[in-house]
């Protein structure tokens, strides 16, 4: 036997490792969108918290459906952010999937065929629908910052004084 063929196996284990590894790339993508989706929880919580504590506070009936029009805004924020923080959990766990199937493959004789392949485009998917998920949050976001801005504006014009200085 010749020194080639004796270490081509050892070769094969590298090989082996650098397939399992590869989903890592998608993974830390993944955790760092999930950090990202968090920290948006966060501060949606934080908003309507002061929200409510306003809403409790103010007797102007006009005031009071703006803040609950904003509270009701920040549900369904934390309903999309949640939604799309469990399905990066979800990519998450397709990718760890994907390096145990790798390397299960590869214990078994390479009969698992394309499913290490499979759990990677799902993984990958759920990521995809994570993103338009939390994009369509981004927008609500500014769409509630605009408003909450014009609404501001509207109450210092009625409260500045016409005329003078």
């Amino acid at each position: 036997m010749s020194q080639t063929a004796a270490a081509a196996p050892s070769f094969a284990h590298y090989a082996i490792l650098t397939a399992m590894l590869a989903p890592a790339f998608f993974l830390t993508a993944t955790a760092s969108l999930l950090l990202s989706a968090n920290n948006r929880l966060a501060r949606v919580i934080d908003r309507a918290r002061v929200l409510l504590k306003e809403l409790a506070e103010t007797e102007d009936e006009e005031e009071r459906a703006m803040l609950e029009s904003h509270i009701a805004r920040q549900k369904k924020r934390s309903k999309i952010i949640l939604r799309g923080s469990q399905l990066l959990y979800t990519a998450i766990s397709f990718f760890v999937g994907t390096s145990l199937t790798v390397a299960g493959d590869a214990f078994l004789g390479y009969r698992l065929a394309s499913l290490p392949t499979i759990l990677a485009v799902f993984g990958v998917l759920a990521m995809f629908a994570a993103s338009l998920l939390l994009a369509r949050e981004s927008s609500l976001a500014v769409e509630a910052v605009n408003e909450e801005m014009d609404h501001g504006h509207r109450r210092a014009s009625v409260r500045r004084p016409r005329g003078g200085a």
